[in-house]
Formats: structure tokens, C-alpha cells, sequence
């Protein structure tokens, strides 16, 4: 919905040549909107309504994402005109791609730049797209600024596709692992304890505790959901606030072990972005305040407008970013190095893959770390159960004879 209360509709129409478009258009209503297309010489075949719940788009993938930007750079780069270019790789786009791709190109034919008709996607498009596309556009070097996106989306894909598969076994460890500690406490001790409560008798100490432990659960397990939804609720509402979600960040960066992995994502994720604004042609002042938006961290993107502030003051780059621990150090140093040498851009780039890696590296020590204690923990657990019941089945044997 428009700012003056106007609709969006999504149309399919047929133009007097006969040729096919697609596009949005802003109306009062459905019939006011099929009046607008028949007065700009359109004849309408579809007429979709984008209420506000769906115009909101989510953010499209990573892997979408780049593939769109470079399609349409490997067309434009061949001659084909921009909105062309965007209505060919439109029509092989998904959901939620294809909507903010369509908004794009009407944009477009109503004049505005790539960049602008491109922050029109309403959340499918993100920040750091638009604000490359607007720096290409200004320096006369669109294609190489879509390229240079495509190459950020991609790593950021690879990227977070390496630190999900190095945590999915732990994941699924600790899933498999309460799941069966649960239907031991509930189904399994249960039986036994009714078994043991028949014999009368004095039973072992550890199966005592076992027995009590299990029954505290089982009567405490609905008000212990009750209270973790509410935390979990109020938690979320916390952290939806830009105080409580910098707060947050600040404390897991402070972390011994998920911090590093935290700062090393989040200097891939800036030193990627910054290297590409720059080989797009964009000011090193305004990179800085675009990256702010990838950091990822609440808490790493403040550092990074502190920091900005100080080189808008005349300090140098790497020292501004050093004072303010924006970066993980062996980032700082190719910086520093490409700062000195006129190759930032491609000295931020090596230091973003740096980072990449030393992130997968600190992922996969704690994994390492992780999965022996996740075994541990569970398999001490199920031998606690399993001693302390056979403790108490051998105890009443004799007077079970």
C-alpha cells in the first residue's frame, strides 16, 4: 500500500504489438487498476493484488540472488538493454526473487535508475545490492558492479553453507540424544518404578534419585514449557529492538568460543562487501556506511561507524578500524598492506577469505570439541539410568525368589 492509501497490483498484460509484459501498478482498486493499464494502451490479461503482508517479501537467497545479477551482467555486458536483460532472467527467477524483479523493471520504465527501481523490492532485494548497483551506475560500470555482487552472494552462500554442515552431526546428536533420554525418563523408569513399588522393599540410593528425578519431571514439564515459551517470547521481543539486539551481540561477541567465530563471520561478511563497493567505484566513506547494514552484528557494526567516523576525521583506515577491533587482526594486516599499496579493494578481498576460512577453522574446533562431550554427556546419562535400575532388579532378586 502507497503512502496515500493507493493498492499495489502485480499485471500480466498484452501491449498493441502483441508482445507480453509484466509489471506493478499503483491504484485505488482492482477496476481503477485495470482502467490505468487500458489508458497506457495495455490490454490486461491478469490483475494481482500485493496486499501489505505480501509485499513485505523475505530477503532472497543467497544463490538467487547471484545467479539474477549475473545473468543480468552477462547480458548487459553482451549489448542487451538493461530492462531486457531483466525481463529475461524475470521469467526464470522464483518467489520472492521474481516479484521484487518484476517491481525492478517496472521501475525502470518509469525512469527511475537500476538502483532505485531495485529498492523497490520491499526486504527481497538486500541493502548491500542496491547500494552496489548505485555505485556502478555512477562510476559507468554496472556489469562489473553485478558481477562483483554475484561474487559477494556467492561466497556469503558458500560460506554459510560450510558453518550448517559442520554443525548439523552435533545438532542432530543433541536432538537424537534428548529425545532418548526423554522417552527413558518417561516410558522406560516409569514402568520400573511401578515394578519396584510392588516389591516394598528399601531400594539403592541411586535408584532412588533416579525415581525422583524422573517424577520431578513429569510433573514439572508443562510449567517448564510454560516458562521457556514466555522467555523465549520475551526474549524475541527484546532482541527486535535495536537496544536489546546490540546488548545481545555485545555479550555472545565476549564469548570465548562462539565470540571469535562471531567476528570472524562478521569480518568475511564486511571486508567482502567493502572490496566489492570499492571495485564498483564507490567512495571508501560511503562503503563504510553501506557495509554497516552485511556486518551481520549489531555490535561489530557499531565498532565499524565509530570507526567510519574517525576516517571521515582524517585518521587512517587501518588505524581507525584496529582502535575500534572491527576486524579479526590478520584481516587488519592485509588492510593495512592494501592501504599502503593503492590495492585495497583487493587486499580487503584476501582478507575476506581469510576470514571465511578462519571461521570454518574455529567452527570446526568446536566441533570437534563438541561432539565427544555431547557423547559423553548422554552416554553418562543412559549408564546412570541403566546402573541404577539394574542396581535396584539384582537388590530385590533375593526377595523376589
Amino acid at each position: 500500500m502507497t503512502a496515500t492509501g493507493e493498492l499495489t497490483f502485480r499485471y500480466r498484460a498484452a501491449r498493441a504489438d502483441g508482445r507480453i509484459v509484466r509489471g506493478a501498478i499503483a491504484a485505488e482498486s482492482e477496476p481503477d487498476g485495470l482502467a490505468r493499464l487500458v489508458a497506457q494502451g495495455l490490454h490486461p490479461l491478469a490483475l494481482e493484488p500485493l496486499d501489505r503482508a505480501r509485499s513485505r517479501h523475505p530477503c532472497a537467497g543467497r544463490r538467487d540472488l547471484a545467479l539474477a545479477f549475473r545473468s543480468v551482467a552477462s547480458l548487459v555486458t553482451a549489448g542487451v538493454p538493461l530492462e531486457r536483460a531483466l525481463a529475461s532472467t524475470e521469467s526464470l527467477a522464483r518467489e520472492p526473487l521474481r516479484g521484487a524483479l518484476v517491481l525492478a523493471g517496472t521501475g525502470l520504465r518509469e525512469g527511475r535508475t537500476f538502483a532505485d527501481a531495485l529498492a523497490r523490492s520491499n526486504g527481497a532485494i538486500p541493502p548491500i545490492a542496491v547500494d552496489l548497483v548505485a555505485a556502478g551506475e555512477r562510476a559507468s560500470q554496472l556489469p562489473r558492479a553485478l558481477d562483483e555482487l554475484a561474487d559477494h552472494l556467492e561466497r556469503e552462500a558458500e560460506l554459510s553453507a560450510r558453518v550448517r554442515q559442520a554443525l548439523a552431526y552435533p545438532i542432530v546428536l543433541l536432538v537424537a540424544g534428548a529425545a532418548s533420554v526423554a522417552i527413558i525418563t518417561t516410558v522406560v523408569v516409569p514402568r520400573f518404578a511401578e515394578m519396584l513399588a510392588e516389591a516394598g522393599q528399601q531400594l539403592p540410593a541411586t535408584t532412588r534419585l533416579l525415581l525422583d528425578a524422573a517424577s520431578l519431571v513429569r510433573r514439572g514439564w508443562l510449567p517448564g514449557l510454560l516458562l521457556l515459551l514466555l522467555g523465549t517470547v520475551s526474549f524475541a521481543m527484546w532482541i527486535s529492538r535495536p537496544e536489546g539486539r546490540l546488548h545481545w551481540h555485545r555479550a555472545l561477541l565476549a564469548l570465548p568460543v562462539l565470540g571469535p567465530v562471531r567476528h570472524a563471520l562478521a569480518t568475511a561478511r564486511l571486508s567482502r562487501a567493502l572490496a566489492g563497493m570499492l571495485a564498483s567505484g564507490m567512495p571508501l566513506l560511503s562503503a563504510l556506511a553501506a557495509a554497516r547494514d552485511v556486518a551481520g552484528d549489531a555490535a561489530v557494526a557499531e565498532r565499524l561507524s565509530r570507526a567510519a567516523t574517525e576516517v571521515s576525521q582524517g585518521r587512517p583506515l587501518t588505524v581507525a578500524l584496529a582502535d575500534d577491533r572491527v576486524l579479526r587482526p590478520h584481516a587488519l594486516q592485509l588492510v593495512a598492506v592494501g592501504e599502503s599499496s593503492g590495492q585495497l579493494a583487493v587486499m580487503l578481498r584476501r582478507a575476506g577469505d581469510l576470514a571465511a576460512a578462519d571461521a570454518e577453522r574455529l567452527v570446526s574446533g568446536a566441533v570437534r570439541l563438541l561432539e565427544p562431550a555431547l557423547v559423553v554427556l548422554f552416554g553418562g546419562l543412559i549408564a546412570f539410568v541403566a546402573a541404577a535400575l539394574l542396581q535396584a532388579v539384582y537388590g530385590l532378586r533375593p526377595g523376589l525368589s
